[in-house]
């Protein structure tokens, strides 16, 4: 069974009890759902991911005052809900931190955003990291009619605006020229194989954020970067096969002329859109002409890697 699906499962059977007995009203002014991190909220569990952090539970989100007058007592009510259901019990670990139960809906968006309301400039959209931002987006609201949790996710689901992307491609453009065209053959010409892969992890990483980023999707944490890419980004399964070959082979053996293709691919891709007109395929001047294009000047004045994904 899914994740999402057992999620789904035990709120529907246990939610109602929880405001039984003069809190009917609070479930109105509530949303109830599973987001945040996990692989159950991407839809990408399975059995292996069942030893850890999974298992029957649900989130509630107030309002602050709200939360204030009754979290605690909710918060009571829900710990004492059955661990086992359906026969799964929850496993949780010491990392996992409060993934489900009570939440004040405000402070939950901060903890994904760092903001206590939706972003009001493109500084403040910049630096929202994407794997947060993937976690904050994805998962299922199960029940909102007050739309706790619809009006505080609605900005972000409609993804970055359009100068803030730009910008963010032209950082891990400027990351894939120094990792992939320039530092991935020096170091295999060294035979410092470590340095070497570590330069085409960082290749393949800003490669699968560009890929998201141009396809409106947020790149989640790297365990699930390359799944995402695939069923999420809806990236072409030439690239995708590419990628997977780049990672797979032996680092000194990695053709330079598939890096090279690849970053002809991204560029073409950029030039369609319209952010850069230069022949040159070396990714550093892509992005430094995505730069000047940016029709905002706070971030067209900022360093040309600023706002990648690490």
């Amino acid at each position: 069974m899914k994740g999402m699906d057992l999620s789904r499962a035990y709120c529907e059977r246990y939610a109602a009890s929880l405001f039984a007995g003069g809190l009917e009203g609070l479930r109105q002014r509530c949303a109830l759902g599973l987001v945040g991190p996990g692989s159950e909220c991407l839809g990408f569990d399975d059995q292996i991911s069942r030893d850890h952090d999974f298992g029957p539970g649900f989130c509630i989100w107030l309002e602050p005052a709200d939360f204030a007058a009754f979290g605690a007592e909710l918060q009571r009510r829900y710990d004492e809900l059955p661990r086992e259901f359906m026969g799964y019990r929850r496993v949780s670990t010491p990392l996992s931190g409060k993934r489900t139960g009570v939440f004040d809906a405000d402070e939950f968006r901060m903890r994904y955003t760092g903001l206590a309301s939706a972003p009001s400039s493109s500084k403040e959209w910049l630096f929202i990291p994407q794997q947060l931002l993937a976690e904050f987006t994805a998962g299922e609201i199960f029940s909102d009619p007050a739309g706790v949790m619809a009006r505080r996710r609605a900005p972000y689901l409609a993804f970055y605006p359009q100068a803030v992307v730009q910008k963010k491609v032209a950082a891990e453009l400027a990351g894939m020229a120094q990792a992939g065209q320039y530092n991935l053959p020096r170091c295999v010409r060294r035979h410092d194989l470590v340095a070497a892969n570590a330069a085409r992890a960082e290749f393949i990483t800003s490669l699968m954020v560009v890929m998201h980023l141009i396809s409106g999707v947020y790149m989640p944490f790297y365990k699930w970067s390359f799944r995402s890419l695939k069923e999420r980004a809806a990236a072409p399964a030439a690239l995708v096969d590419s990628i997977g070959y780049l990672a797979s082979a032996p680092v000194d053996s990695v053709p330079q002329e598939l890096v090279e293709s690849l970053c002809s691919l991204v560029a073409q891709v950029v030039r369609r859109l319209g952010w850069a007109q230069t022949d040159d395929d070396f990714l550093l001047t892509v992005a430094m002409e995505i730069c000047r294009g940016i029709p905002d000047a706070y971030l067209a004045s900022l360093p040309v890697d600023a706002g990648s994904y690490r």
